[in-house]
């Protein structure tokens, strides 16, 4: 998913440029509440954009096939069709860089930024994986009798298992300070991982645990309750859309992964989890274990991490938390993952990393943080002090002296008046923010442990721009549009 924006637009804000999302924005009066958006067609400038877009990518090898347009105005989706996993993630990494660069070439900016505007949709990547053998055979296809496909139902075990044991990798594995802005919001999945099988499997998990029988595929029908439409087999991909993992038919998609991230650490999680659980239950086996009963062990021991329900609801945060699942709903404690020393060791042992590289990547990604969030801090005190503070005092003194001439004409006009007041209000405290937002700044920067100056810019710089945003995006509908030194979000979501 990604944003299209008009490139003049998009560089006449600073926010856009250094962070590469807006820092303000009043919202615009409408959003994505109508969907016409997502169920309009293709706009004329967007539809010739995406043709170039294909075609550059198709020289390339990436094969993009589905594009259409997302949820919130300004918003586009465009997937590639599956390919081996390596290939896979080189082309999304190409695929990134072209959605930027043929955007320039229609005068156009490409976000990929996981939540550009406050208020609508953010954007992320649907990670959809499955394992096949060199013989060709998907480990995930439950096939016509998932009940009796042994290898199927090994496959499965294994994932649940690992899932729920590995639940902090697949965390740590899509943590980032965009990412925290979009987990848990709108087609975002919540920061508690779970696992959704649908009604289908769950009744085949729940008949090998109490030793039923089920025979063949059960095809529920949906009713439709009209007497001129017959009734049809249901779909028994999933549909819920607040499950951040989910068994999809013949593969799993994780949904975490945010638009500018690299599918690379998340595959690599995967992968690596499956191949542990695997290993494992290869042990038991050639140990005398017979394999029901290891898949009936691996399920029944791990089913806690299974999931149907509302992800975004309280009462899964009640019922998650007495089932002891971690809910790592921020970068800095999900990166403390690396500190974990029953995932560092599975790691370490199938080789994919060893402790010096897991120890770099810990310190890396915290200071990535700390500084992500440190240049979007400075780049909101710089556009307030030198764009937005200056143009509000400037509005405030020519309806100030509206008010003065009306006063001097005997005309009362509590509505001038009123704005008067309460933009003089707001520019206080937001001087007032500003000058607090600077030296809590200057005292992150002087943390010298990287971990205390994460947590600084997370618990002291964060609530800060948040009360600042508060603040200035109250102004903007106050002053006047002319008045106003940046494009709004009318201008960057409506204008193309």
């Amino acid at each position: 998913e990604y944003f299209i924006v008009d490139a003049k637009k998009a560089l006449e804000r600073e926010d856009i440029i250094f962070a590469g999302r807006t820092l303000f924005g009043a919202p615009a009066p409408k959003g994505q509440e109508m969907d016409d958006h997502y169920f309009g067609v293709i706009r004329e400038r967007i539809g010739g954009y995406m043709k170039d877009l294909n075609e550059e990518l198709w020289k390339l090898g990436v094969t993009a096939k589905t594009q259409h347009n997302e949820a919130a105005p300004a918003q586009h989706e465009l997937a590639p069709i599956y390919e081996q996993c390596n290939v896979a993630v080189d082309h999304n990494q190409l695929m990134m860089e072209t959605l930027k660069q043929v955007a320039y070439r229609h005068n156009l900016h490409c976000l990929l930024h996981e939540k550009p505007f406050e208020g609508i949709n953010g954007s992320g990547k649907h990670n959809n994986w499955s394992v096949m053998t060199n013989t060709g055979i998907n480990l995930f296809k439950p096939g016509a009798d998932p009940m009796n496909n042994i290898l199927f139902l090994a496959s499965l075990a294994c994932v649940i298992k690992g899932v729920h044991e590995y639940a902090d990798l697949l965390s740590l594995s899509i943590a980032s300070a965009s990412n925290d802005l979009r987990l848990g919001g709108n087609e975002a999945p919540p920061a508690i991982i779970s696992l959704f099988l649908g009604e289908d499997l769950e009744n085949v998990i729940e008949a090998l645990l109490e030793n039923k029988k089920i025979s063949g595929k059960v095809k529920n029908r949906f009713q439709t309750g009209v007497n001129v439409v017959f009734d049809f087999t249901k779909d028994n991909t999933d549909r819920n859309r607040t499950s951040p993992f989910a068994f999809t038919g013949n593969k799993f998609e994780f949904r975490g992964v945010g638009s500018s991230q690299s599918i690379a650490t998340v595959n690599t999680m995967l992968n690596s989890i499956l191949a542990y659980e695997m290993k494992e239950m290869s042990d038991l086996i050639s140990n005398g274990k017979d394999v029901m009963e290891v898949i009936k062990l691996f399920i029944s021991e791990h089913k806690d991490i299974l999931f149907g329900g509302d992800g975004y609801s309280h009462a899964w945060e009640v019922e998650a938390k007495r089932r002891s699942l971690s809910n790592l709903n921020n970068t800095v404690d999900a990166l403390h993952t690396f500190k974990n020393e029953p995932m560092r060791n599975m790691l370490v042992e199938l080789g994919i990393f060893t402790e010096v590289e897991l120890d770099s990547r810990y310190e890396v990604l915290l200071d990535n943080y700390a500084k992500t969030i440190h240049v979007e801090s400075v780049t909101a005190i710089k556009m307030v002090k030198s764009e937005i503070y200056p143009a509000a005092v400037k509005y405030l003194g020519s309806i100030s002296d509206i008010v003065n001439s009306l006063i001097n004409n005997h005309i009362n006009n509590e509505f001038v008046l009123e704005d008067a007041i309460k933009l003089s209000e707001l520019l206080q405290n937001t001087k007032r923010v500003v000058v607090l937002l600077e030296h809590e700044v200057s005292n992150a920067e002087s943390q010298e442990d990287l971990l205390a100056k994460a947590v600084y810019y997370r618990d002291k710089i964060l609530p800060i721009m948040k009360e600042l945003r508060l603040y200035v995006d109250k102004m903007e509908e106050v002053v006047s549009k002319e008045a106003w030194p940046i494009p709004t979000y009318t201008d960057l979501l409506f204008g193309i």
